[in-house]
């Protein structure tokens, strides 16, 4: 009650903190006269200004208000678009290192400009970070206008750059790009053989646009890069054949968990059919020697049961493509780990290709957290305010709107089953179409999309579907889904970061339309001219019909998900309405909800077709989501708990790589190693405080005859009186010394330095690799460790410990053994080796989805700019002009030879 009566009488603590940097806007103002009475010229030579005082020690928070008020002057110029005071409170938010939150329609994409041009004035570089390609390319086109006029340089980052063409983009002042290619740049970096190869810098400065997708939604997922492994295709097969015999009452499933186990009864009849298939070895499935089939038969049990064709998945082509199920999108060329896709591949009957073995990986977590500074923007951040502290120490702050929201939120409506609720649906979207509202439907699933639509087709309503199947023209969909009467169904948040304008949208009518048509000619300006004024027109009669009704099929188990939805209405203090319809089959209330209280009520108060609407209810829903949002915070939690011991040891590998390339020579490392593998073996054949005739000697002689390609003699030494371990270490040791000193004097010491950089960089990763594949199975069993009464993640820190000091161990034996055995010959230059073809995948290990976007360069869509044009990959080499040749030839993901700009994969490669 005090907290509410101290709120009223002095506001928030985000209300303080932002009425607290008016001080800052009064500064700001106070440049603006000077600005803009300078010519271009003038106001573009700013940035150097501002660079020489920083090179003579002025601080960038002393800089902020006048270069804030240089980026203001330089947008209304360039853009048209002069800053808000709201959007300048957002720009000293984004550069303080915090999240902006901001409402749908307030410009953030306008507000980042603020933060990043005063960040990248050191010349250190910043990352602006979108959730998809297009926003990249988009954003990097748009706003890279006002960074160019102001003498800065601009870079993007999609998928199919080569690497000069990435190393050119990180190099420039700004670099626009999504989260996953930043995450892979570093991954791939730090698998490079040669510091001039890589093509990231130091990190610096990020701005992360839609900041809660990127660091709450897709941090559920690590990003990993594979390559493939041998071929199981009849294995998957066998094993599906088996598992689709199996009815539900051999397994319990958890739809909470996503988990499934075979019950007892389950195990023995599962037993009986892999023995008559002779996939089992001994009686007993869970025998250690059936240890491969016990995990194909469990992710055959998952494909199976638990995902399903049109929510989480489609087929289409022949091939199993995954939907992200945060935006519906199809992630097409990304696939599912640790054999899952196979064993869908299996479930659907079509090609199944190799799993694969991760080489690299790393959390969005753990590579954000890396850099020295970030700041983020979002219209949904309040409610995951708390996990956004504990993760990534970033503070939230609400931003107030330029202009008073309008916008009506409805109670939720509740039916009796999803039958009552879509009648009643399409009920009401005819009803609002027919007045000249248009309506924007957002659902959970493909499925749901898809039913809806036969609803409406049953009402005469016309309408467009925006899901997995048809995401190439999302943003052309959603733009003019502000139009009067119109009805577009969105797939959850579908078309995310393209403003709904009332009336619909110039510049992609005009693509959609007048495609023939060059911009900056007059036939250009006279049609934008006519449709300019039908937008207005069109404008007036939606604004009079009450704006754009954004309408909820069912609530997401996240309330940012709803808050987005409700986002897209009554943008800018545009009038709006929003409300979400709800039934006791959604999944939410069914797995979640508080049961027999919903049931009773529900079944037994209403009549069918009925609906009913209270606080009460719309309270109970709340409770169930944040149960949901816990829970997911959970298992966030728990993946970065388990990355944060990778971590450290991925930081000691990658630092050891960088000062091998670093290094001038290698020597002195690969000495060390020698000498502490003679150690090794002379203290294991030789223990303290034994006798000669105690020596394993046999076990030496083998032992160095292997590693060292050594034969001394032994038996010789031990004839002496004064003979000690320490001096037949000594002795081996000089005698490994000499034969490499002589490998070394056959080849110049330039080309002798290449050759054990080489060897080392090659001996790390592959046991790099290998030790990432036994953290993997480790993190899958540890939970086990539980019933012993031992805390898994404990349990799991020893035991990667104790890992990785054997993995460091047999490091320095295999470099030893691979210099002694090596033979040099100098008819062909020693170079090192090309790295192979990368698979990059981003996939959840608790739940097997994947949320990562494959989209080439050749597909982004329509790019107008002032800047230089995005340079698509062209192909390297003289392949001929027979697709029937390239197979084999050509890299699966190099450039197709055709010049489409496509990967060869997905191109004439996929033929």
């Amino acid at each position: 009650m005090f907290g509410g009566l101290a709120k009223s009488l002095f506001g928030s603590s985000n209300d303080r903190y932002v009425k607290s940097l008016n001080p800052i806007l009064a500064q700001i103002a106070s440049f603006e006269p000077a600005l803009v009475a300078m010519s271009d010229e003038e106001l573009s030579n700013q940035t150097v200004k501002f660079r020489e005082r920083l090179a003579n020690g002025t601080k960038l928070d002393d800089l902020l208000p006048e270069a804030f008020a240089t980026v203001r002057e330089a947008a209304k110029r360039v853009l048209g678009q002069r800053h808000y005071d709201v959007q300048m409170i957002g720009g000293i938010v984004l550069h303080r290192g915090e999240i902006a939150e901001m409402r749908t329609g307030e410009g953030k994409t306008l507000v980042a400009t603020l933060a990043t041009y005063l960040n990248a004035l050191p010349g250190d570089g910043v990352h602006v970070v979108t959730v998809n390609d297009y926003l990249a390319a988009r954003d990097a086109e748009w706003m890279g206008q006002v960074y160019t006029f102001l003498g800065m340089t601009i870079g993007i980052i999609i998928p199919n750059l080569s690497d000069d063409q990435r190393r050119a983009a990180y190099a420039a002042d700004i670099t626009y790009g999504t989260n996953n290619e930043f995450g892979f740049d570093y991954l791939r970096d730090n698998m490079k053989y040669e510091r001039s190869s890589m093509t990231q810098r130091p990190f610096n400065f990020a701005v992360v646009d839609e900041v809660d997708s990127v660091l709450i939604d897709e941090a559920r997922t690590p990003l990993i890069i594979s390559g493939p492994t041998d071929d199981k295709s009849d294995l998957y097969m066998q094993v599906d054949a088996v598992v689709k015999q199996l009815v539900p009452g051999d397994y319990d499933k958890d739809e909470k968990q996503k988990t499934i186990i075979l019950t007892e009864d389950g195990t023995e009849k599962v037993e009986r059919m892999l023995e008559a298939a002779g996939l089992l070895e001994g009686a007993n499935l869970y025998d250690f020697e059936n240890t491969q089939v016990v995990h194909h038969l469990n992710q055959a049990l998952r494909a199976i049961v638990m995902f399903k064709s049109d929510i989480d998945y489609i087929v289409k082509d022949g091939k199993v493509i995954i939907i992200d199920e945060f935006t519906g999108r199809m992630m097409d060329g990304r696939r599912w780990s640790d054999g899952l896709h196979q064993a869908v591949e299996a479930k659907e009957g079509v090609a199944i290709e190799p799993e694969n073995q991760t080489m690299a990986s790393i959390t969005f977590q753990n590579y954000f957290r890396m850099y020295p500074k970030i700041g983020g923007m979002t219209g949904t951040a309040a409610t995951e305010a708390a996990e956004f502290y504990d993760i990534y120490k970033i503070n939230v702050v609400s931003i107030p709107t330029n202009v008073a929201v309008k916008r009506v939120d409805e109670e939720d409506e509740f039916y009796k089953d999803t039958a009552d609720k879509f009648r009643a649906i399409a009920k009401k979207i005819k009803h609002h179409a027919d007045l000249g509202q248009p309506v924007l439907v957002g659902t959970v699933s493909i499925e749901k999309s898809e039913l809806l639509s036969e609803f409406l087709v049953g009402e005469q309503v016309e309408h467009k579907v925006l899901n997995a199947r048809f995401h190439e023209m999302e943003a052309h969909i959603v733009a003019q889904a502000g139009r009067k009467s119109a009805v577009t169904i969105a797939t959850n948040m579908a078309g995310r970061g393209t403003d709904i304008k009332l009336g619909g949208n110039l510049e992609f009518r005009m693509l959609d339309e007048h495609p023939d048509l060059i911009e900056g000619t007059p036939d250009y300006a006279a049609v934008a001219a006519r449709i300019d004024e039908e937008i207005e027109a069109e404008k007036q009669a939606v604004l009079a019909a009450g704006g754009l009704f954004v309408l909820g099929t069912e609530r997401h188990e996240s309330r940012r998900i709803d808050n987005q939805l409700r986002g897209r209405s009554g943008r800018q203090g545009d009038p709006g309405l929003s409300r979400f319809y709800l039934s006791l089959d959604d999944d939410l209330l069914r797995i979640f909800g508080p049961d027999t209280l919903f049931a009773k009520m529900m079944r037994n108060n209403i009549e069918d077709g009925e609906a009913i609407g209270s606080k009460w209810l719309s309270k109970a829903i709340e409770t169930a989501q944040k149960k949901v949002e816990a829970r997911n915070y959970d298992i966030r939690k728990q993946v970065v708990e388990y990355d944060d011991v990778m971590n450290e040891q991925r930081k000691v590998i990658y630092e050891q790589r960088a000062d091998i390339m670093d290094a001038e020579t290698v020597g002195d490392v690969v000495v060390d190693m020698r000498a502490e593998t003679v150690n090794v073996i002379v203290g294991e054949a030789c223990p303290p405080n034994s006798y000669p005739e105690q020596w394993d000697i046999a076990g030496m002689k083998a032992r160095l005859a292997d590693i060292l390609n050594l034969e001394p003699p032994i038996d010789e030494w031990l004839k002496e009186e004064a003979i000690d371990p320490e001096v037949v270490e000594t002795r081996v040791l000089e005698a490994a010394d000499a034969m490499v000193a002589e490998k070394a004097a056959s080849l110049d010491p330039e080309t002798w330095t290449s050759v054990e950089k080489s060897i080392l960089l090659q001996n790390l990763d592959h046991h790099w690799k290998e030790h990432l594949a036994t953290l993997d199975a480790l993190r899958q069993v540890v939970h086990l460790r539980a019933y012993a009464q031992k805390t898994p993640i404990n349990e799991y820190k020893q035991e990667a410990f104790s890992l990785f000091q054997r993995m460091l161990e047999a490091i320095r034996e295999e470099v030893t053994r691979t210099i002694a055995h090596a033979s040099f010959q100098m008819e062909a230059p020693v170079g090192l080796p090309e790295l192979p073809d990368f698979i990059t995948t981003h996939f959840d290990p608790f739940t097997g989805m994947d949320d990562t976007n494959d989209v080439d360069a050749g597909t982004l869509g329509h790019i107008t700019s002032q800047m230089p044009p995005l340079q698509i990959p062209q192909p390297q080499g003289d392949f001929g002009t027979d697709p029937a040749e390239w197979a084999g030839v050509v890299s699966r993901n190099a450039p197709c030879p055709c010049g489409s700009g496509q990967k060869y994969k997905h191109c004439h490669g996929s033929v």
